[in-house]
C-alpha cells in the first residue's frame, strides 16, 4: 500500500512514518514544507508550500491509495494572529479539503483525518465521557475549525465515494511532547512545590503516542473503520493529582504536592486572570472508548503507566 502522510516531520506524524517503514509493508510518502528532513532515506519525501486552499497536491497523492492527515495549525498559548478564528480556518478547514478534494480526484482510497477531542467539547462532568455519536459541541477557534473540516470531509466523502476515518485523540503524551505536559515535567523534574494535591476529583483521558499511532494504523486497514469516528485514549483516567504522582514516578522524581483546596486555588487563577488554564487543569475530559473498541476490536497496547515512562525515557515504539 502506498501511504502519504502530512505532517511528517511533527510529533505524531514523525511516530507514523516511522512505524509504517518498521511494518515494512506500506511505500511511504511523506510532505515537507521548507527543507527536506534529514531522515528516512527510504521515504519518498515531496515538497508542498502549505496547508492553504490554493497548495498544489499533484506531486503529493499521485499513486497514493491512503492518506493520513495529520498536519493542522494547532492550538496555541497566546495566539499571536489578528483574527485567530480566521487563520485556523484557512489552514485547518481550506488546506485540508484542497487536499482531500485533489485526493479523491486522484483515485485514493482512504482518508485517515487526524481531529481532536476539542470537537466535542472543552471537559465534562465526571463520569460522563465524551462519545464518538454525540453532538460536537467545539469551543475555541482550533476545535471549531477542526469541526467544520469533519463536516466538509463527510461532505466530500458522501459525493465522491472515498472512504473517510475522523479520529479525535485527547491530550498526546510522549516522548518529545510539549506544551502543558512539558511544563509538568519541568515542575517535577526541578522538584518544584505544586499546590494541587488536593485537585483529586477531575477526571482526564490522555493517549499515548504509542498507543495513538498502534490505532491509526489500525484505521489504515481495517474495513470497518471506513467512514467512522473515533475516539481514542489510554483506557485510563486519571485525575490531576494522581497524573503528576505517577508521572513523578515514572521521571524518577517523585512529585512534591501540597493539598490545597481546589476552590482556592480557582479564586486564584481569576485574580491572576488564568481562569481558562485553571479549567483545563482542573475540569474533567473524558472519552468513552466503547464504538472504538467495539467497532475495530482495539485496545490500547500500552497501558498508561508504560507510555508515561516511554514519555520519560524519550523512547517510542
Amino acid at each position: 500500500m502506498k501511504v502519504l502522510v502530512t505532517g511528517a516531520s511533527g510529533f505524531v506524524g514523525a511516530a507514523l512514518v516511522r512505524s509504517l517503514l518498521e511494518d515494512g509493508r506500506h511505500l511511504v510518502r511523506a510532505v515537507y514544507r521548507y527543507e527536506r528532513p534529514p531522515m528516512w532515506e527510504s521515504v519518498d519525501w515531496v515538497r508542498v508550500a502549505g496547508l492553504t486552499a490554493d497548495a498544489d497536491w499533484e506531486a503529493g497523492v499521485l499513486d497514493i491509495d491512503l492518506v493520513i492527515h495529520a498536519a493542522a495549525r494547532v492550538h496555541m498559548m497566546p495566539d499571536t494572529a489578528a483574527d485567530p478564528v480566521a487563520e485556523f480556518r484557512r489552514v485547518n478547514v481550506a488546506g485540508t479539503l484542497a487536499l482531500a478534494e485533489q485526493a479523491a480526484a486522484a483515485g485514493v482510497r482512504r482518508f485517515v483525518f487526524v481531529s481532536s477531542i476539542k470537537v466535542n467539547g472543552e471537559e465534562t462532568a465526571p463520569g460522563r465521557a465524551f462519545h464518538a455519536a454525540q453532538q460536537p459541541k467545539p469551543v475555541d477557534p482550533y476545535g471549531i475549525s477542526k469541526f467544520e473540516a469533519e463536516r466538509g470531509l463527510r461532505a466530500l466523502a458522501e459525493r465522491t465515494g472515498m472512504e473517510l476515518v475522523i479520529i479525535r485523540p485527547p491530550m498526546v503524551h510522549g516522548p518529545g511532547v510539549k506544551g502543558n505536559f512539558a511544563a509538568m515535567m519541568d515542575w517535577l523534574r526541578r522538584g518544584v512545590p505544586l499546590p494541587l494535591g488536593a485537585v483529586t476529583c477531575n477526571r482526564r483521558s490522555l493517549v499515548g503516542l504509542d498507543n495513538l499511532v498502534d490505532f491509526i494504523l489500525t484505521c489504515v486497514e481495517h474495513p470497518a473503520a471506513a467512514n467512522e469516528t473515533f475516539l481514542v485514549s489510554d483506557g485510563e483516567d486519571l485525575s490531576l493529582a494522581d497524573l503528576l504522582r505517577r508521572l513523578g514516578r515514572a521521571m524518577g522524581h517523585p512529585a512534591r504536592l501540597i493539598p490545597v483546596p481546589p476552590s482556592l486555588l480557582m479564586a486564584a487563577a481569576r485574580w491572576l486572570g488564568k481562569d481558562d488554564v485553571a479549567r483545563r487543569l482542573f475540569g474533567s475530559l473524558q472519552v468513552d472508548l466503547s464504538h472504538t473498541s467495539k467497532t475495530l476490536g482495539w485496545t490500547p497496547p500500552f497501558d498508561l503507566d508504560e507510555g508515561l515512562r516511554r514519555t520519560a525515557r524519550g523512547k517510542q515504539g
